[in-house]
């Protein structure tokens, strides 16, 4: 076949997918609503997901754990122990704060309490020489703990690491809180592209079973599978385009009135004024995104579709 011809057949197979979209408007709506809260679904889940990780990152950036060492602890055996912190995979910065350095960032905080300091000046220095550990990945404090429990190391502090008691509880709460959100956020997007398969699955078949005389005389006058299912893949690629930049305008829309309504730039974890600046910073691409979605949901669904009903029942 010539590419003159291969372009015609090509283009007779679109322009019929958009007619057989518009003959079949009412099974199309049903079809587009639940591709668009799918995909709007989709969308925001990357927008929230990416301003939650915003936030955590603010958050745990502020999170370390500090070990308080004995006042005989030496200078080698504390040099030895940041070395060996360094060496964890989990690890991602090891600081030493003599008891000189501790008094005087302790100075620093509690400047507008004269009390308390001059409290402070008036006894020796009660304050011990302290390594502060950046942890890389929350997930995997255990690492650390594990090290800073063994005999020969706890054998050096003075007190309990900051990685106990009520604030380990926060720090595994935060922790928690952030997977549990995120696995929610994929396993509402995997429903959700479900059920849209499954509308779209459906509503070709009615389309195909509303048009099995048609397709019975395409069969008999020599048409090809292929130029049979070609119009229903434009038709659910129809959807999938429009429901895709039906979605985008309805986020777009909800970001610029939550901007313009809300006075606070932030709700809790979920910072506002971020996720409005991040999705007008990377629109182009998340509207690809949703495009290049729609599309592959469209033609899959509807590939299958009359793969199964015109492989096996239209003869």
């Amino acid at each position: 076949m010539s590419v003159k011809k291969r372009l015609m057949t090509f283009w007779r197979i679109v322009n019929t997918g958009l007619i057989n979209f518009v003959r079949n408007l009412s099974l199309a709506i049903a079809a587009i609503a639940i591709m668009v809260v799918t995909l709007t679904i989709i969308l925001f889940s990357v927008v929230i997901n990416y301003t939650f990780s915003h936030t955590i990152n603010q958050i745990t950036s502020k999170i370390d754990i500090s070990v308080y060492l004995n006042d005989n602890v030496s200078a080698s055996q504390s040099k030895q122990l940041v070395g060996e912190l360094k060496h964890l995979s989990n690890v991602a910065s090891v600081t030493y704060l003599s008891k000189a350095q501790v008094l005087k960032q302790y100075e620093q905080q509690n400047a507008s309490n004269q009390q308390l300091i001059q409290a402070v000046n008036e006894t020796s220095n009660p304050l011990p020489a302290t390594i502060i550990i950046k942890p890389v990945n929350l997930n995997n404090l255990s690492q650390i703990k594990n090290f800073l429990d063994k005999p020969q190391v706890s054998a050096l502090e003075s007190a309990p690491t900051s990685y106990s008691g009520q604030e380990k509880q926060a720090i595994d709460s935060i922790t928690h809180a952030t997977n549990v959100l995120q696995r929610i956020g994929v396993i509402a997007v995997i429903v959700f592209a479900v059920v849209s398969v499954l509308i779209i699955f459906n509503t070709i078949q009615m389309a195909i079973f509303n048009r099995r005389d048609e397709i019975q005389i395409m069969r008999l006058l020599g048409a090809g599978t292929g130029y049979i299912r070609g119009p229903f893949v434009v038709e659910s690629i129809t959807y999938g385009v429009l429901a895709a930049i039906i979605s985008v305008a309805v986020i777009n829309g909800a970001f610029q009135a939550s901007s313009s309504t809300l006075q606070a730039s932030s709700l809790g974890l979920l910072d506002i004024g971020y996720a409005n600046n991040f999705f007008n910073s990377h629109f182009w691409l998340l509207l690809t995104i949703e495009l290049g979605l729609g599309i592959v949901i469209g033609a899959v669904s509807s590939s299958i579709a009359t793969r199964r009903y015109l492989k096996f029942k239209i003869r």
